[in-house]
């Protein structure tokens, strides 16, 4: 059991919602425990600020090293160590009991201004392969927390602490899997949910429609879709549906995506960390399609568990044509209990308790800094005595 002690917890993250996710399900997770918490996160991660509403948010500058030439990286400098000051400013004023970050330039100077503050950190790694700055950080924090049970350039022996935890996802995400699959027969709608990340992606966007319109017009029937797709897609998807006898959504952004999932039959999308995750805890059957310039293929990497388990069809960016998908959702239409079976297994590898252990390895943290502050004060109290007594003896002499 551990001691329950409120602490005061800040979550550094920014970017992509790949990174925001997980942070937002830690914060549920942590509020729900009584824990105060704040986000402190970039320029892009302020897009995501109505999903932390209920918390304070600050924001700090970051900059990224990666894809510049020798003078973008000359000019980041200044901006990371600007952000590195702005962070031990609000961490001073903040006092939190623990920071963890959870990746990415838009992490490293809260994190960094943690170490240098002698606070308790945690770093989370979303991909199946530890990421740069984690990597650089990893050496230097209390404790690394990975989602994958086979994370690739990860050293052990080097970590003061690491454990596998999952990558959170948002409560309503794990209640998903404890419902029924919906039921898919021979007469029954085949809902299929596209996404493509937080932007979309525009293969999604052309081959789907493409492949929808040439099944026939019974199988067609039988279909609902909701696909996301980037804003200057949408018109024309919207034009390769027409012809088509399919109920489909389309939307640039999906804000209530755990209703989207419950009633899902499959998913299409990308590999991203968030996705996968969310797929296996729901239960749900993914077809995916690796971004195929992902930082050290980390995407590919993120879908070998999901699909050695039976739980997702695997298809790099030049497989995954029109006519490929088309002959895909013909053989699950036929063979309902083959997309039934790959819900299974999806759910079989997911972690649904990933946003508590994470919590708690958190509040384990928050102790240990308890822990030294308990035995700071009983110092300096002990060393106040002694004084006191050493005045006592010069006084009595």
């Amino acid at each position: 059991m551990i001691r329950r002690r409120t602490s005061h917890i800040v979550l550094a993250a920014g970017g992509t919602g790949g990174h925001m996710f997980p942070a937002l399900a830690l914060m549920e997770e942590l509020l729900a425990r009584g824990h105060r918490v704040t986000l402190i996160t970039d320029k892009r991660g302020l897009a995501y600020r109505k999903l932390f509403k209920e918390i304070k948010i600050y924001e700090v500058s970051s900059a990224s090293f990666a894809g510049k030439g020798m003078i973008g990286k000359i000019f980041s400098i200044p901006k990371i160590f600007s952000g590195i000051l702005a962070a031990r400013s609000l961490l001073k004023m903040i006092k939190p009991g623990v920071v963890i970050g959870f990746g990415g330039y838009p992490s490293l100077p809260t994190v960094k201004a943690a170490l240098s503050l002698d606070i308790p950190t945690c770093i989370h790694e979303q991909n199946a392969v530890l990421g740069r700055v984690n990597r650089y950080l990893a050496k230097s924090v209390d404790a690394v927390a990975l989602s994958f049970d086979e994370t690739k350039k990860v050293k052990w022996h080097k970590y003061n602490y690491g454990a596998v935890t999952g990558n959170p996802v948002r409560k309503e995400i794990v209640e998903i899997g404890d419902l029924y699959y919906p039921t898919l027969g021979d007469d029954r709608i085949f809902r299929i949910l596209v996404i493509g990340g937080s932007q979309g992606a525009r293969i999604f966007s052309e081959v789907v429609p493409q492949a929808i319109s040439t099944l026939p017009r019974a199988s067609q029937r039988r279909l609902q879709i909701t696909q996301q797709c980037r804003a200057e897609d949408i018109e024309a998807v919207r034009e390769l549906y027409a012809d088509t006898k399919i109920a489909v959504e389309l939307t640039t952004f999906i804000e209530d995506l755990p209703s989207c999932l419950r009633w899902s039959h499959l998913v299409i999308g990308r590999a991203g960390a968030s996705t996968i995750s969310e797929l296996s805890t729901a239960g749900r059957p993914g077809i995916l399609v690796p971004y195929p310039n992902a930082t050290d293929n980390h995407q590919m990497e993120n879908s070998k568990e999901i699909v050695a388990a039976g739980g997702a069809w695997l298809y790099e960016d030049r497989q995954f044509t029109a006519s490929t998908l088309a002959k895909i959702l013909q053989r699950m239409a036929r063979h309902p209990r083959e997309v039934w079976q790959a819900a299974e297994q999806s759910r079989k590898v997911g972690k649904p308790y990933a946003a508590k252990d994470l919590a708690d390895l958190v509040e384990r943290l928050a102790l240990v800094k308890g822990d030294r502050e308990i035995v700071k004060t009983n110092n300096m109290v002990a060393e106040n005595i002694t004084q006191e007594n050493h005045q006592g003896l010069r006084a009595e002499r």
